[in-house]
């Protein structure tokens, strides 16, 4: 496998799941800062690109919904709780624990956030747990045994 399609591994699978990108910079044994970075990347990817389409696709999805959706679900709930006490920020901290990139920032797009802060915190917060996330899957033992063969 090229070092290329390494990376691009490692940046499609942290658009759609965030903690997927360290595992996989850890199973095709790339560096901590490789991970890190192409993590990063991935995440970027998805936000900017369903950030500028979001609105876009949230049209979309409700005209093609047949049944009108509850206003408040429990999810629904919780989100407008944590928008409500942290604002974009608390989105974009728990975008890489709770959500999926898509998911997060198709959340803080409903709430009419504008492009430039969303895409700000997610990159602060995306670093943030790129390097958390990496740093210990690299240095737990038991995680390392699992994904590589020694």
């Amino acid at each position: 496998m090229t070092l290329i399609s390494k990376y691009l591994s490692v940046v499609l699978a942290s658009m759609l799941k965030f903690v997927g990108g360290p595992l996989a910079g850890l199973a095709l044994q790339l560096s901590l800062l490789e991970t890190i970075v192409c993590t990063v990347v991935g995440m970027m990817v998805s936000v900017f690109l369903f950030t500028f389409l979001g609105q876009w696709l949230r049209l979309v999805w409700e005209d093609l919904r047949k049944s009108k959706r509850k206003r408040f679900s429990k999810s629904t709930r919780r989100a407008v709780r944590i928008y409500r006490k942290f604002g974009i920020a608390g989105i974009a901290c728990l975008t890489p624990l709770l959500f999926t990139p898509i998911g997060g920032t198709l959340l803080a797009v409903s709430f009419k956030a504008s492009p430039l802060r969303i895409l700000s915190w997610m990159l602060v917060f995306a670093v943030l747990w790129a390097v958390v996330f990496s740093w210990a899957f690299y240095n737990l033992s038991a995680v390392q045994d699992w994904f590589i063969k020694k």
